[in-house]
């Protein structure tokens, strides 16, 4: 991902290592969920991917940087939403829909290139499908947290704000 600018990207360097196959990681579980939502809200609204990530707007990152926001701390590329429920996510429904996500938008992700362009994800056959789950799972938890789902996905920077990090 180019990075534009001063723009900070919410990609890490090396992961942390593990006990008992969870990650020691200092980002408490309201940062993870936090990060969670700020990906699925940009993954799950199309005006703001055309006005924003196709447009190249500084700020928001890009396509990519939301999907390593979605499991680059929760490892949600290695296992199940289920294993936070009760931290990260409120019940099972929530971790079920965010699952349906991870799956959807790392299978496209693998087929266009981690580092493709906003334009090759979103003409991708099965991004319509990806961006229905997002949006499933954004209400869902924006509900959770009391909320509304409908207002525009906020920058990195409110995003770093928000969490201190």
């Amino acid at each position: 991902m180019a990075v534009q600018g001063s723009e900070k990207s919410s990609r890490r360097g090396r992961r942390s290592t593990t006990m008992d196959g969870m990650p020691l990681n200092d980002m408490p579980w309201w940062r993870w969920r936090a990060n969670v939502r700020s990906a699925l809200h940009m993954l799950s609204d199309p005006v703001f991917q055309q006005e924003c990530w196709l447009a190249g707007r500084e700020g928001y990152g890009d396509v990519t940087d939301a999907v390593y926001r979605l499991v680059e701390d929760t490892w949600l590329d290695n296992w199940s939403a289920g294993k936070y429920v009760g931290t990260v996510f409120r019940d099972s429904g929530e971790a079920a829909l965010v699952d349906v996500v991870v799956l959807r938008v790392l299978r496209i992700m693998h087929q266009v290139g981690a580092d493709a362009p906003s334009s090759a994800y979103l003409a991708h056959q099965g991004w319509p499908e990806a961006v229905q789950a997002a949006r499933e799972a954004h209400v869902r938890l924006a509900a959770g947290d009391g909320e509304n789902p409908d207002v525009p996905p906020h920058s990195l920077a409110v995003l770093e704000l928000a969490t201190g990090y």
